[in-house]
């Protein structure tokens, strides 16, 4: 008879809720949503509007006005700027301004007759301007061949890859590539590394368009010089020509790439053919020269740790692989050379306008040294510069924000719809709507005293589901309606850690089993935040297509949203959100877009969100910690956590806050959560907001917070179902 009450127990396991199919899929559900995520991005297909410049400069953060043109020699006493000196041109070190902040410095090779062009040369990032001076070994001199026929020359020094400075040394180093730590504090505030070398390429273009007598305007790079080289052209139209070199190919993987080529929304309008064909038709040559190999980040040591993607390499396209992205070229066609090593006599000539090179001379031995301070100089200047962006970054939110109407609530709510659908567009990136059916899935997997418990997948696109855990009371009357809490785990977390009541998960306290216990109906979907790596790795890819895990997490919550408000228990105008961790990273973010959610309560999570990704001003700022998939791309310019506040507004909005929480200081909570209660209480609605504090770590309190759900939706049905 055994068998017979095990077969008995297995089918009322496999019971689902009424009005939903049963579920059938079996393995790790779990790790499947994060791979049907990769799966999507695979094979996702962007529209492809025409390129603009305007945009191109906005996703490079090439958005700043430019310092009046200017060089400088580098002396003083008992230190001429002279570092080499040839029969027919002279080598000196130079800076000349970027920003107020901000200079360039580098080389400057002055043929001693007239210049047959003007050329801005970059090398690969790990390339010393004296090593493309032909000064010293380990680079292509193709700068001492451009000056030895004739053109002036400027050398700027870009960022290399090493990661000597890269950290703060009361708090943490790191091994971050310089390249990468300038990156992470850039991004969020609308700019990036790239942006950053092409104003200093650009700079150099303004003081160079000064000159007498005029010349062709030229710039040539290799490796990641070929890179600023390209994008560079493809900016400015008063570059008669570029020479790319080891760097143009098919960027469809650029995701395999090291983090700090991650430009929001490159794809497809920005690939390399869509760049050139912005060049064209001014001369533009492509070298197949293969580009440098780059194996990783530093390798981490004891001291030195968090570079993101230990796979992030840089592997060299083959002359093929060049040769078919030259072929996706639609506006003319640029002048392709095969080549093994980098400014081959071909490719130079053909950027100088002239039939042949003269045969190259002797390398010349430098007077000195190189100066062995100019590259942490360069580094600590541009640091600078992204702590005086984000300094400015208020004034900026606040344009951004002028047009919001707050001469009353039903105003204010009217007039934020445009910035609630810029933030979606270009911060979180919108999917379309999911057009897919429901077919809603589901298998009782608890029967608990007081509630049951199912496992529930919804379809949202190809491949992409949302996937969850509903408790449902069992003290729901016929004709009753339910409010709802949607309960939301932290990164790696999973709906099993807070409800399932088998599970005594520290961090949750079983937040979903207690709320359902004093009769709410709540759902704990799993978020795409799983996986290591791996989820890191697909926000990677979304990235170039101005698509973040984000666009999937919104479109999962309309779906359950969706699905929710259909049950007949469920009262579709009283479902809350409550997440802890990345959880409470959804709360700011979710409920601000999905009006349905009628709160949102955001724990250890809240914060002055600006300096937590932009500053270097605490130890558990994210320019220090592992997670690089955490900065969105200009943030600092359009939101902070109080603006995202005033878009769930006027909906009730709390915050929970531990004293002994590690994501912040109880500091920068107050500090940005005084703004929320400021608005809300000068909006006439101050009663629908709080914050919770309690003396304990990053952890689910609760206390208070069910309070206030129970305040602002109340368990109980309002009324009875139509």
């Amino acid at each position: 008879m055994l068998w017979y009450f095990l077969l008995c127990a297995a089918i009322s396991q496999a019971q689902p809720l009424p009005g939903t199919a049963p579920l059938v899929e079996s393995g790790d559900l779990s790790v499947q949503l994060v791979e049907g995520i990769h799966k999507f991005l695979d094979h996702y297909e962007a529209p492809r509007p025409k390129p603009e410049r305007s945009r191109l400069a906005y996703i490079l953060g090439v958005v700043e006005g430019r310092e009046k043109p200017e060089l400088q020699y580098l002396e003083s006493a008992g230190k001429p700027s002279v570092i080499a000196q040839a029969a027919t041109y002279t080598v000196r070190e130079v800076r000349w301004p970027v920003f107020s902040d901000l200079w360039a410095e580098g080389l400057l090779l002055e043929p001693k007759g007239k210049p047959v062009a003007r050329v801005v040369a970059l090398g690969d990032a790990d390339w010393r301007p004296e090593a493309l001076a032909g000064l010293e070994p380990g680079a292509s001199p193709f700068a001492k061949r451009l000056v030895e026929n004739g053109a002036q020359v400027l050398i700027p020094l870009l960022m290399d890859r090493a990661d000597t400075f890269s950290g703060v040394r009361s708090f943490r180093m790191t091994n971050m590539p310089h390249r990468e730590f300038i990156w992470r504090l850039a991004y969020p505030l609308g700019r990036h590394i790239i942006g950053i070398e092409v104003q200093k390429t650009l700079a150099g273009i303004d003081w160079m368009l000064q000159q007498r007598p005029r010349a062709k305007i030229a710039v040539a790079g290799y490796g990641e010089g070929g890179l600023i080289a390209l994008h560079a052209a493809a900016l400015e139209e008063r570059i008669d020509a570029a020479l790319v070199s080891g760097y143009f190919g098919p960027r469809q993987r650029v995701w395999q790439e090291p983090v700090y080529r991650d430009v929001w929304g490159l794809l497809p309008d920005y690939a390399d053919s869509s760049l050139a064909g912005l060049v064209l038709p001014r001369t533009l040559i492509i070298e197949t020269a293969p580009g440098p190999s780059v194996k990783g980040p530093p390798a981490p040591t004891a001291d030195r740790r968090n570079a993101a993607d230990p796979s992030g390499k840089l592997v060299p396209f083959s002359a093929e692989e060049v040769e078919q992205e030259v072929a996706q070229i639609k506006a003319g066609k640029p002048l392709l050379i095969r080549s093994a090593t980098p400014g081959s006599d071909q490719a130079l000539s053909a950027l100088l306008g002239v039939a042949k090179l003269r045969p190259p001379r002797p390398a010349l031995k430098p007077l000195r040294p190189a100066d062995a301070t100019r590259l942490e100089r360069q580094f600590r200047q541009i640091i600078h510069y992204t702590q005086r962006v984000m300094r400015e970054s208020p004034d900026r939110r606040a344009q951004f924000w002028s047009s919001a109407d707050r001469s009353s609530v039903a105003a204010f709510t009217e007039s934020v719809r445009r910035h609630r659908a810029h933030l979606w567009e270009n911060l979180i990136g919108k999917l379309p709507a999911p057009t897919m059916p429901l077919n809603p899935r589901s298998r009782l997997i608890f029967d608990e005293p007081k509630f049951r418990g199912y496992e529930v997948v919804l379809d949202v696109y190809p491949n992409v589901f949302a996937y969850g855990y509903l408790l449902v009371p069992k003290d729901i009357r016929p004709g009753e309606r339910r409010a709802v809490v949607v309960c939301q785990h932290g990164l790696e977390g999973r709906p099993r850690d807070l409800a399932d009541p088998k599970i005594q998960n520290p961090t949750y306290n079983q937040f979903a089993v207690r709320l359902a216990e004093q009769g709410f109906v709540t759902f704990a979907p799993q978020n795409a935040y799983l996986g290591g790596e791996h989820f890191r790795t697909a926000q990677r890819k979304a990235h170039p297509f101005g698509l973040t895990l984000f666009s999937f997490i919104t479109a999962q919550h309309q779906r359950i949203l969706e699905w929710l408000s259909s049950l007949d228990f469920v009262d579709a105008k009283r479902i809350g959100f409550y997440g802890l961790s990345y959880g409470g990273y959804t709360a700011m973010r979710v409920p601000a877009l999905l009006e349905n959610y009628a709160l949102s309560i955001c724990s250890g999570n809240f914060n002055e969100w600006v300096w937590k990704t932009a500053s270097l001003d605490a130890p558990f700022v994210y320019g220090l910690t592992p997670e690089y998939e955490i900065p969105e791309f200009n943030f600092a310019n359009l939101t902070n956590h109080y603006e995202l506040a005033t878009l769930i507004f006027p909906r009730p909005f709390m915050v929970e806050r531990g004293h002994r929480d590690g994501v912040s200081w109880d500091e920068w909570v107050a500090y940005e959560y005084a703004k929320v209660f400021r608005f809300y209480t000068q909006m006439g609605l101050r009663e629908r907001t709080q914050i919770a504090y309690f003396d304990g770590p990053h952890t689910i309190h609760g206390e208070e917070a069910y309070a206030f759900l129970r305040r602002h939706l109340g368990a109980q049905a309002s009324q009875p179902a139509p």
